[in-house]
Order: C-alpha cells, then structure tokens, then sequence
C-alpha cells in the first residue's frame, strides 16, 4: 500500500457513490479533506471531475476537479504544446503563436506581432487565404527566466516553403521579440526545443548565456538531417548531428550536480526532444547511437560520446533533471513504463513499472514531468484500452525521494474517444503534453467526445502543504 492510500479518498465535496461501507473509508476521508485545499474556481469557466483512485487499484474511490481548456487558449486540430514557468505561468504553444496564463487559466495572453518588421527579420508571415490556424511550435523556459519558442507556418507560399519564426520573451526586459528564420529543409513538422547551459563559446555559432537547439520532428527521427541552434535566442543557423553510427572520443560527463535552483523543474523540454540540459553545461542525448551510448553536446557545441563516472550509459532516451538533483528516466516497453532515479549521476537507480497489461492493447502516448522543490512526480498515459477507445490517465508520487510507488490516479475526460496520432487521420491527438506549476497542480492535455479537439486540464485541488 502506498504511503497515502489512507488519506486518498477525496473531500466529501467532490465524493462520488463508488466508496464501501467500511469505517477505515469514512475515516480515510476525514483525514485527506483535512489535507487538501481547494483553489478558487472563480473566474473559470469550465470545471469537470475526473475520477481518482488509489496507486495500481482499479476501483474509483472519489472525484478532484479540474479546470479544462481548449484550442482556443494556445492550441489546434491535434494537440496542446504545454510548459510551465517558474512565476506560474501556463504556457501553451500548440498553435500559430505562444499563448500563456499567468493566473492558472482565468484570463489568457496571445504574443502575435502586428508588425513583422524588427531586428533585421524583415520577412512578413503572409495570410494565405484558408490555411489561418495552421501554424504550430515549440516553447520553454531557460533556466535564467527567459522563454525560448519557435513557431513553424507550413503553407506560407505557393511554392510551399516552410517558414520559421523565433519568438522570445526576455525576462529581464519582460518583452517578446521575433525574427524570420529560413531552413534549407522542404518539410520540417512540429519542432521540439531545448536549452543548452552555458555559457556558449559556440565558433561559428556565437557565444551567448545559453543556446537554443531546435529540431524537427520529422527529419530528426527519420532521417536525422540536424537541428537549428541559436545563441540570442532569435536568430538560428543550421546544425548538423553525428550519424547515429559514429565512433565519437568519450568523455566523462558530471550528472552529480546535487541541489539545485528551482528553475530546473521547469527547463524541461517534451520529452520527443530525447534530451536534456546538463547543470554542470551542454546538452545530453541518451541512447543517441546505434550501440545504445550516448551523445553530449559541450558549450563550444561540439560532439562527444558522453559517459556518467563510471563510464556508463543512461538506461533510456527520456532522462531529466528537477531541482532536487535527481535524474528521473522513464523506459516504454511494449504496454508497461518503468520510472528509474537516480541521485548519483546515472550509477545506482532504484525503479517502479506501471505495468497495463491487464488495460491496454497499445500505449499511444505518454509524457513525465516532476518536480523537485514538492517531491513530485507525474507520469502522464494515453492508451488503447482493451475495450477500445483510448484512456488518459495519470499517476501522482507525492514523496518520490521516500517511495517511487504513485499514491493515485486520475482518469482524465470520458475515456469515450479512438484517436490516432498524424495527418490524414480523422479524429487526432498527436502529442502527449503537460506540466506542473510551481504550487505543485499538474496540466496535462487529454480528449475525449467532449470537443472536437484535445483539450487540456489544470488540477485544482491540492495538498495543503503545497500552497
């Protein structure tokens, strides 16, 4: 039993009719709507309760609500872009331009240029009669305070020619800005994003506090063409990757870096980037080679074969840091995922398998974020379930440093819709996507019969200790 299955069945409020007779219940209750408080719901428009039940049992012991939102606050036809801030903003970049709420969903901000005219970017995002709505990015917060974006408009011409605009938001000047970026690429897809920790002597590239790497989800799986680097967060080259068969010179890279500030539970990038910033500098791609070793881009951006001290390998591609230190990876085999941490830099990891075979066919997607000043973790799933339409469900770890078993689940939306991920298909939902917000409530995007398109909800029941 995990640590608070005594305490997990939630406020008589929001309480629904699955519970037993048994006193432990009624007391179990008692003490968990003595934990839990509420956040004000005024101002939200769209409250629905998802059903919750305690770590890997199958019975439904309550109900938490959470607020929902949907393309009209940052997305499109097929997905959500979420990330969080470390001042609490809701960030959503699933659509043409970078959106975000700074007051957990109540009022929402759009950052569209009226003018496409600065800093030398001089080339006009054209409006192409019925292509309106198609463009779609990638977005995340540096670990000084700034955000990093990159929007991709696929039809701006009749040639076709894709077109790329950086979007930044500086934080110390608290200001966006823009500039017109051209690939050589004549299809690129939606773009993942990720910091490089400086500072960067970058050579060619320039030097700045950090870089920006960006990379196409087509070409970099595919066919691994590059990415795009910049370091000013506006202006990006073209960057080349190691062949995936490459015989790179090791080297010994620190991910021992202890306590950390709390901007790293927010760095973060999708875990499609399959990599993550290094505290001590650079970027680390594990698993990036045929042979399963890993791959380490150093501040002066060059490629090397990384290694952890004891000149290992990490266990899987989707690895990151929180603020606490802690390396969490996640491995997807077959219908089962397995969290590992480590809090020795990738040398000794204890593991938990989320093992649904007993519910799904297929898992569709799934996403990881925790979160280190609340000792969190959240694992995020979409799967074929065995009756057929797909189920969002995630898990909660309140207290991974103590047990890496969740304390419950939520079953997000109706679980009433099949939908398949990429173009052509009716009914999509491409890309699992969430966060977590510096009070410790999750956002994660789902979809379910309810709206055409996928939706996305922010927790609003907490622990007390969070707020």
């Amino acid at each position: 039993m995990s640590k608070w299955s005594a305490a997990l069945i939630l406020s008589g409020m929001v309480l629904s009719g699955c519970m037993g007779q048994g006193s432990d219940q009624t007391e179990a209750n008692v003490e968990w709507s003595q934990g839990m408080v509420q956040i004000p719901l005024d101002g939200l428009d769209d409250v629905r309760n998802f059903s919750v039940g305690i770590a890997f049992e199958n019975q439904t012991v309550g109900e938490s609500n959470w607020a929902v939102f949907g393309n009209e606050e940052g997305g499109n036809c097929c997905e959500h872009y979420l990330a969080m801030t470390k001042e609490g903003w809701i960030l959503n970049f699933g659509g043409e331009y970078p959106t975000w709420s700074d007051d957990r969903g109540k009022t929402w901000q759009e950052y569209q240029p009226s003018v496409f005219s600065q800093l030398g970017c001089l080339e006009p995002k054209p409006n192409i009669p019925g292509q309106e709505g198609l463009g779609e990015g990638s977005i995340v917060q540096a670990t000084n305070g700034d955000l990093i974006a990159m929007g991709w408009f696929p039809y701006p011409s009749a040639s076709g020619a894709d077109q790329f605009y950086a979007f930044f938001y500086d934080s110390d000047d608290e200001e966006w800005s823009w500039c017109f970026n051209r690939t050589p690429e004549p299809f690129y897809d939606r773009s993942w994003q990720v910091e490089v920790i400086g500072p960067i002597n970058g050579g060619i590239y320039g030097n700045g506090a950090y870089a920006s790497l960006v990379i196409s989800n087509f070409w970099h799986q595919v066919q691994n063409v590059g990415g795009q680097i910049s370091t000013d967060g506006l202006n990006y080259d073209y960057f080349s990757f190691p062949d995936r068969d490459s015989n790179l010179e090791s080297i010994e890279v620190d991910l021992f870096p202890g306590p950390l500030g709390v901007e790293w539970d927010y760095t973060k990038p999708h875990k499609e980037m399959r990599a993550f910033p290094v505290p001590s500098g650079g970027l680390y791609f594990p698993n990036y080679f045929i042979d399963g070793s890993d791959a380490y881009l150093d501040t002066s951006l060059n490629w090397w074969t990384g290694v952890t001290s004891q000149g290992e390998s990490l266990p899987s591609q989707y690895c990151a840091f929180d603020s606490s230190g802690t390396l969490h990876c996640v491995v997807a085999e077959g219908v089962s995922l397995t969290h590992m941490v480590s809090t020795d830099g990738g040398n000794n990891w204890i593991n938990q398998t989320y093992d649904l075979s007993d519910k799904a066919t297929e898992l569709e997607e799934w996403e990881f974020h925790s979160n280190g000043v609340h000792d969190l973790f959240v694992l995020n799933v979409r799967y074929q379930s065995s009756d057929g339409p797909d189920i969002d469900i995630s898990w909660h770890v309140r207290g991974y440093s103590d047990s890496l078993l969740p304390d419950t689940w939520t079953s997000l939306g109706l679980g009433d819709l099949d939908s398949t991920s990429g173009a052509g298909n009716d009914i999509r939902f491409d890309f699992a996507s969430m966060g977590i917000l510096p009070d410790g409530g999750s956002v994660i995007a789902y979809h379910d019969s309810s709206d055409p398109d996928p939706l996305f909800a922010v927790e609003t029941l907490l622990p007390n200790e969070y707020i």
